[in-house]
């Protein structure tokens, strides 16, 4: 379960990805126009120190881009390459906020999103009472018939790209920049729904190397 926090951010996520998205290779839309949230969802930290959050966004009227993001309370080491900005926030302070492919508790997050944790149910604590936030997307795992659950190991290489691959020793991860009709599944896939997409869209997927 992914504990929240009523706070204000400044800069918002959506003012840090409206500077960080044009730079991207496979950005599309148009550049200075208004980011809009289309739909989110994250994944449990097991250790509880990092937040996992997927954005679902469309600059202008451009397409929707799907951008998995950390948020972490100190700089990541050797991570420069995949770091969004950072931001203050009103309870936590400081987050240093990162492009989540390039962050190692990403992957296996991932992994045991595909092999059926699906999506992290998202509350608030008031009051000393669990006060439970709707999602704002349905977030589904299939598999194909006979395949394993996926396990990852050590990561290998990240390759950025409309279809962003992370190598590790078992499986290849694949998160789609841009989410596409689903085709049938070889491994492990999930995928997403929101108000205006009903027809589930294919977000992310594991293939046995």
């Amino acid at each position: 379960m992914a504990l929240l926090h009523r706070a204000e951010l400044r800069p918002s996520k959506l003012d840090l990805l409206a500077t960080w998205l044009p730079g991207r290779d496979w950005f599309a839309g148009t550049a200075g126009a208004d980011v809009t949230r289309v739909g989110t969802y994250r994944f449990d930290d097991p250790a509880g120190e990092v937040g996992i959050e997927t954005m679902l966004v469309r600059v202008g009227d451009g397409p929707v881009l799907q951008v998995p993001l950390t948020y972490r309370g100190a700089p990541l080491a050797g991570a420069d390459r995949w770091l969004v900005g950072t931001t203050e926030h009103s309870v936590l302070g400081p987050r240093w906020v990162y492009d989540a492919c390039g962050d190692p508790v990403y992957p296996p997050a991932l992994a045991a999103a595909l092999a059926g944790a699906g999506q992290a149910e998202e509350y608030f604590e008031v009051d000393g009472r669990r006060e439970v936030r709707p999602p704002t997307m349905t977030v589904t795992v299939g598999r194909a018939d006979g395949v394993e659950p996926p396990v990852v190991g050590a990561i290998r290489e990240v390759v950025d790209g409309d279809r962003i691959l992370i190598r590790t020793d078992p499986v290849e991860l694949v998160v789609l920049r841009r989410p596409t009709p689903t085709d049938a599944l070889s491994g492990a896939g999930l995928t997403g729904s929101w108000p205006g997409q009903e027809t589930p869209l294919m977000l992310a997927y594991a293939v046995p190397r």
